[in-house]
């Protein structure tokens, strides 16, 4: 595709493995872990990722052991393979 983002089928195979769902724009993965100390550990590790990778996702922690991680290029509207990248590589920390 021109603008950089990726046919469903390609981001179907790509996600083989990783938790992460494909939804309308996004990759979205919801984690459950053992306590609010250990999402926040969670987050801190993903911070590091994404700062390296200068691609940044959104994270929404609720109740008191649940993180949703949500991806998307922005610039391009959609899903590129950074998103792909880095939903990898989050998979691998979690």
């Amino acid at each position: 595709m021109t603008d950089g983002t990726l046919s469903d089928e390609t981001i179907a195979t790509a996600l083989t493995g990783t938790g992460f769902t494909h939804e309308d724009t996004c990759l979205v993965r919801t984690v459950e872990l053992a306590d609010f100390a250990a999402v926040i550990a969670a987050v801190n590790r993903i911070a590091e990722v994404a700062e390296a990778r200068n691609h940044h996702p959104d994270l929404l922690v609720h109740g008191w052991n649940k993180l949703t991680i949500t991806l998307s290029t922005h610039s391009a509207g959609g899903i590129t393979e950074a998103d792909l990248d880095l939903a990898g590589r989050l998979a691998e920390l979690l």
